[in-house]
């Protein structure tokens, strides 16, 4: 009864996370056309700051209204009972006012995109053009899921088991004793009283042995060997030996869920498994790409933009030297590390080479001559010199970053290349470290975000071709920089020149962008 309503393009569709209803419908043969608005990515839009946007908290913020919650119907604990078996009275009660609160709220929210910024329409433009079409993208992205590799996932874990128990045993030979290396309290009393490591940092129940601690600690074996354990673990736990378990039952495939509305930058993040997190800097990290496979007779092609935080800094703060670079196709990180290392360019080498790129990245999030120091592991003098190099070398970055952290003292908020706002209130803290990491901030936010709308365009724009094209290749992740399809065999050159021509072309920079393709039979081939 509701598919021609829903299927009418004469008739505009409001909802609250509509994605949601596009992927519910779809499963019953719906197509929801006509998508007008989404309480929930306006709320967003507005304040992309604020931690939850979902209709008890918007209704609340905007309406001075309470929303019944699902659980007040459905039950906690053992008491709760799926949504088909609640009566039909409560359940029409229920879904009735939540239609009516998005409605309402659409009416409230829609004014309070126009209000406050120097183009009035700039929001509404990224809410129509960018936002909602993406809902529809990022909708298709999980209909179509990704193939894992079961086999190859049980195996890794078996390997994976056997690194643990190695680690576990060197962990109890250097400590003298057998512990509970899980336990955050034993190991506290085992490293600062029995081994009288010096304490960094207290909690609550003593200690703290978290990642940074015992980084801070590294340079001693036992805890650089605690790091690796926990590494291992996590690895094991939260992807190889979970993957398999979020296989859906009926298409034989893992379907991730998309966030547009969780990163105060306007990146994507996802969950039912976190993507972006799978760690690609480590062996291990990128071995879990592998699980990630093509179905037969197709590929997985990989699409990723190349050092694009760099080309939008470049971009933004019009430095010469840095767009020259770009234009002129030149490696960045060795141009940078011939100035701070003061030497020719043919004689910079790998190690070099890391540390420019530590500070060539580490200037977009506002390193500071410390932070420099322990990353890449030098004294706090040469660090400082080599942030002195770096600006001396690119004038107009340090200009740009003066003048972003000035225009957001004056305005309160920055905005990205589509004019994606962010408020920073902390700018105003009496608190030198909370106003510090605001201007921090200020300076990322800006080549961040616009790396997000970027993306955003892109994967809209390739999926409008490959519609119109009658492709049968799909999208089927979105990670950071990186867009991975999956393609029959005999779509793999005109995906390749689609998708490089999208994704290159997607907006006129002042520098050119660079997208790196690569075609394999599994992730971790095609990266």
């Amino acid at each position: 009864k509701l598919k021609p309503i829903l299927e009418d393009k004469n008739i505009k569709k409001i909802g609250q996370n509509i994605k949601y209803e596009i992927i519910v419908f779809k499963n019953f043969g719906i197509k929801v056309n006509n998508i007008y608005f989404d309480t929930m990515i306006a709320s967003y839009l507005i304040n992309p700051s604020k931690h939850n946007h979902n209709l008890e908290d918007i209704a609340l913020e905007y309406l001075d209204y309470r929303v019944t919650t699902y659980k007040e119907v459905t039950g906690t604990g053992s008491k709760e009972i799926g949504f088909n078996k609640v009566d039909i009275e409560t359940a029409a009660s229920y879904s009735g006012e939540d239609a009516d609160i998005t409605l309402q709220l659409s009416k409230k929210l829609l004014p309070a995109l126009a209000i406050g910024i120097i183009d009035k329409d700039a929001l509404v433009s990224l809410l129509n053009n960018v936002e909602l079409p993406l809902a529809e993208v990022l909708a298709e992205i999980e209909i179509n899921g990704v193939k894992i590799n079961k086999n190859f996932l049980k195996k890794m874990s078996k390997d994976l088991e056997k690194d643990i128990s190695l680690s576990a045993q060197k962990i109890y030979d250097m400590a003298g004793e057998v512990f509970n290396i899980n336990s955050p309290k034993q190991l506290s009393e085992l490293l600062f009283e029995k081994l009288k490591f010096p304490p960094l940092k207290k909690n609550k129940t003593g200690y703290s042995t978290d990642m940074r601690v015992l980084e801070q600690l590294s340079t001693h074996p036992l805890p650089a060997e605690i790091i690796l354990y926990r590494q291992l673990s996590k690895l094991k736990s939260t992807y190889v030996d979970a993957l398999p378990l979020l296989i859906n039952s009926k298409t034989g495939r893992i379907h991730t869920s998309f966030n547009q509305t969780v990163t105060a930058t306007g990146r994507l993040s996802s969950s039912n498994p976190n993507l972006q997190n799978i760690p690609i800097r480590t062996e291990l990290g990128r071995k879990i790409r592998k699980a990630f496979i093509a179905e037969k007779n197709h590929r997985l092609l990989s699409a990723d933009y190349s050092q694009i935080e760099l080309r939008i800094l470049a971009h933004l703060s019009e430095d010469e030297v840095l767009m020259g670079a770009f234009k002129k196709g030149e490696d960045i990180h060795a141009q940078t590390a011939a100035k701070i290392f003061n030497v020719f360019p043919n004689m910079i080498d790998s190690n070099m080479r890391r540390m420019a790129k530590a500070v060539n990245f580490g200037i977009i999030y506002g390193i500071s001559p410390f932070g420099l120091s322990k990353n890449i592991k030098v004294s706090l003098k040469e660090a400082k010199e080599f942030i002195d190099h770096y600006f001396a070398l690119y004038k107009g970055v340090k200009s740009y970053i003066e003048r972003t952290i000035t225009d957001a003292h004056k305005n309160g908020y920055v905005t990205t290349i589509l004019n994606r706002r962010r408020y920073l209130p902390e700018l105003n803290s009496k608190n030198k470290q909370m106003k510090e990491f605001a201007e921090r901030t200020a300076v990322n936010t800006p080549v961040q975000g616009s790396a997000a709308d970027l993306i955003k365009i892109a994967m809209i724009n390739i999926s409008r071709d490959i519609k119109n094209k009658n492709l049968k290749s799909k999208m089927i992740l979105q990670v950071h920089d990186e867009l991975v399809f999956e393609i029959p065999e005999a779509e793999k050159k005109s995906m390749v020149d689609l998708v490089k021509k999208e994704m290159e072309g997607v907006m006129e920079l002042k520098i050119p962008l660079i997208v790196d393709t690569c075609i394999g039979k599994h992730w971790g081939e095609a990266h």
